[in-house]
């Protein structure tokens, strides 16, 4: 463990050897994107909630065990609506996931003609060049020629070497957190040192 990581995590409590990602809220649906005209069980999370929540499993650590609290007051935390957070949150962060899959699906696609057009105008280039220099055209004009089809290929390997990292890191912990398991306790549990209230924070600015 990492002294920085460390450090993160200190910020929040553990319990039966998981960390625990706490949330208070004021009602069940301040949980909710307030404008997703969905059914309950279908609606987008508050995008407060949602960042906190990956962000703080990202502090965590990919592969620690951590679960969801959700402290809310009576009468919510015995009703219906909240009974079915944990279907609602594991369906929306698969749906995220799924998306994040996708998304890695399309960068991987447009690297791999970004690089076959790299190629084709590397090609184009050297052919170019040999013409030049089989005419007696000055080699500085020949060697900037090939430096420029060699630049073509800058942006496809840099797709292929860094940018699909962070998009596969993201699906996972997506993946990770609708696995997570949720637990919802009743407001006058002990507060943690570390509790987000998702809405006011964010609607607040």
């Amino acid at each position: 463990m990492t002294r920085s990581g460390a450090k993160q995590r200190s910020a929040y409590r553990r319990e039966d050897g998981c960390w625990l990602i706490e949330l208070r809220l004021r009602e069940v649906r301040q949980l909710f994107h307030h404008l997703d005209p969905a059914p309950f069980r279908e609606k987008d999370l508050d995008p407060a909630a949602e960042a906190y929540i990956e962000d703080a499993l990202r502090e965590i650590g990919a592969g620690q065990r951590a679960r969801l609290v959700i402290h809310l007051p009576e009468p919510d935390c015995s009703s219906e609506e909240a009974r079915s957070l944990p279907e609602s949150i594991a369906n929306y962060f698969g749906y995220r996931a799924r998306q994040a899959r996708v998304e890695l699906g399309r960068l991987l696609r447009r690297a791999l003609v970004n690089l076959a057009i790299g190629l084709l105008f590397l090609a184009a280039c050297l052919a170019l060049r040999r013409s030049m220099l089989a005419a007696g055209t000055h080699e500085l004009l020949a060697e900037g020629l090939l430096i420029i089809g060699w630049v073509a290929l800058w942006r496809p390997v840099e797709m292929f070497l860094y940018d699909w990292w962070p998009l596969l890191r993201r699906q996972r912990r997506l993946q990770a957190v609708a696995q997570m398991p949720v637990v919802l306790s009743r407001a006058e549990s002990p507060p943690s040192p570390r509790v987000h209230d998702s809405v006011t924070s964010a609607r607040a600015n």
